[in-house]
């Protein structure tokens, strides 16, 4: 084999090889809301803690996708609402090489997974601001979310 066949042959490789990688993370909206303020700051401080979690994706050109992670965090105090903030932390990423089950699985739960931090370094920021104590959310297993919602999804359609 020639070196122009045997190159050709490795860039022919390498352009059908997966490909994953973030271009952009970006804040799409958030909002912060303390309905009781200042009131509740002279209340006890005993947080109930609610979180609703979304995601959402779509591709915007050739194998580039914007995923966005939606988050709600609902903070109750005496069964009241203290505070809550809603976040849309939003990614582009380039996604090329791969089957759809594996495009499905990268846009449900990898990419959710990497805007994470993201978007709970940005929740933590705005509730300090808001004037009440730090708010660290655990991490979530958005694989097992992933797998959860397509059993959900199975057993919807077998019904």
């Amino acid at each position: 084999m020639s070196d122009t066949a045997e190159t050709q042959e490795a860039q022919t490789q390498e352009a059908q090889a997966p490909q994953l990688s973030m271009q952009r993370v970006f804040l799409k909206d958030i909002s912060f809301e303390s309905p009781r303020s200042p009131m509740i700051f002279q209340e006890e401080w005993k947080p109930e803690v609610g979180l609703e979690l979304n995601t959402k994706s779509r591709q915007v050109g050739e194998s580039v996708y914007e995923v966005v992670l939606e988050i709600t965090v609902t903070v109750k105090n005496s069964g009241q609402t203290g505070y809550l903030v809603q976040i849309q932390q939003g990614g582009l990423f380039v996604i090329s090489g791969l089957d759809d089950q594996q495009l499905h699985h990268a846009l449900g739960a990898f990419c959710p997974a990497t805007l994470f931090p993201y978007a709970r370094e940005n929740i933590d920021a705005i509730v300090v601001k808001g004037s009440f104590p730090a708010i660290m959310l655990a991490p979530i297993n958005f694989d097992a979310l992933y797998l959860e919602s397509l059993q959900k999804q199975q057993a919807e359609t077998t019904q």
